[in-house]
């Protein structure tokens, strides 16, 4: 009888990523779904620490919320693309309506840009397309 860690190594060997996100209810959904699809997951509670975190870990992928104390996800992100040779993938989420904040985002070089509330399918969705096999 296949193990069911099987299906879990192919899709995604093990591959990091960093949530940054000041909601633990959020926090604990993500981690959940992406879990139970084998990526390692790390967390932050806020922009300061997702930044420490991001490299220090060098994660595969980072979620990142837009709307957190200390420090917005805008300014993670901004840091983030000065600091890097090679860019991150970024997926950032927010419950922020603004188209703005959207197009300002993908100036900052977002992968992927989701509102919140989403369906968790969507956000899987937008990993497994930045974190192929």
């Amino acid at each position: 009888m296949p193990e069911l860690s099987d299906e879990k190594s192919q899709a995604s060997q093990g591959k990091r990523i960093l949530l940054v996100d000041d909601d633990n209810e959020i926090i604990e959904s993500m981690r959940f779904a992406l879990e139970a699809k084998g990526y390692q997951i790390l967390v932050a509670r806020d922009g300061n620490q997702g930044l420490a975190m991001a490299e220090r870990e060098d994660p595969d992928l980072v979620i990142l919320d837009m709307m957190m104390p200390k420090r917005s996800g805008f300014l993670v992100l901004e840091k983030l693309r000065r600091s890097r040779p090679i860019p991150l993938r970024v997926i950032m989420i927010t419950a922020n309506e603004g188209s703005r904040h959207k197009a300002y985002a993908e100036m900052l070089g977002v992968d992927d840009y989701i509102r919140k509330p989403f369906a968790m399918d969507r956000l899987m969705e937008s990993v497994q397309r930045l974190l192929p096999n």
